[in-house]
C-alpha cells in the first residue's frame, strides 16, 4: 500500500498502457487498478417507453406547498 502512494503516478501510467497493476496490503490483494474508458456508444432514446407511469393528479398544485413559497415559511426568518 505505502508503495502505492509514492509510486502512483507511475502505476497509474502502467495501467494506462495496459499492464494489470493490483494494490495490497499485507500480501492481500486489494483493488485493481484499470484505466477509466469513456463509453462512446450513442444513447438509445426511448428506452423506458411505457414503463413509466405518473399519477393523474402529479401536476396539482399542493395549497400547503403553494402557501410555503408564497407566505415566505419555508425558510427560517432572518434575524
Amino acid at each position: 500500500m505505502q508503495a502505492a502512494k509514492t509510486h502512483l503516478s507511475r502505476l497509474v501510467e502502467q495501467a494506462i498502457a495496459g499492464e494489470e497493476i493490483v494494490i495490497a496490503r499485507a500480501g492481500k490483494p486489494l483493488v485493481r487498478l484499470t484505466p477509466f474508458v469513456q463509453d462512446q456508444s450513442p444513447r438509445t432514446l426511448g428506452l423506458l417507453r411505457g414503463q413509466i407511469r405518473e399519477a393523474s393528479d402529479c401536476w396539482e398544485t399542493d395549497p400547503a406547498m403553494e402557501a410555503a413559497f408564497e407566505e415566505g415559511t419555508l425558510l427560517p426568518m432572518e434575524r
